[in-house]
């Protein structure tokens, strides 16, 4: 049996399924880092609480820059996950783009923006 060159418009619209649902939870995660990066400055009575309660509670605040650094990286993701749906639609998601060999399905469910197999990305390092 020939080895196959690409995956199937099923197994392509279950990566897809996997990908809109990873993109719809970044997208969300992204929009309360930039709620975090936008709000925490304001002059409500938000940032009159005295800081021992904050830290007696265990609430975790991030810095602004902290969340600006998580708010990059989240888009960044975002565009991976995006990028991925393209290749989707033109059928050549899921190829080593070093190899040319099919990525298996079991990477690109646990990294769905995946453009190297394992093994080219082992090269790498």
């Amino acid at each position: 049996m020939a080895e196959k060159k690409r995956y199937s418009d099923e197994e392509l619209q279950e990566f897809k399924e996997i990908i809109l649902e990873k993109l719809e939870k970044a997208k969300e995660d992204y929009e309360l880092l930039r709620h975090i990066i936008t709000h925490e400055d304001g002059n409500d009575t938000q940032d009159t609480s005295p800081t021992f309660k904050v830290l007696e509670e265990g609430a975790a605040v991030l810095s602004k820059e902290e969340a600006g650094k998580l708010a990059q990286r989240q888009q960044k993701f975002i565009q991976h996950l995006q990028a991925a749906l393209i290749r989707i639609e033109n059928k050549t998601y899921g190829i080593c783009r070093e190899t040319g060999k099919l990525i298996p399905k079991e990477r690109l469910r646990v990294v769905p923006h995946a453009t190297l197999s394992v093994e080219a990305k082992q090269k790498q390092k």
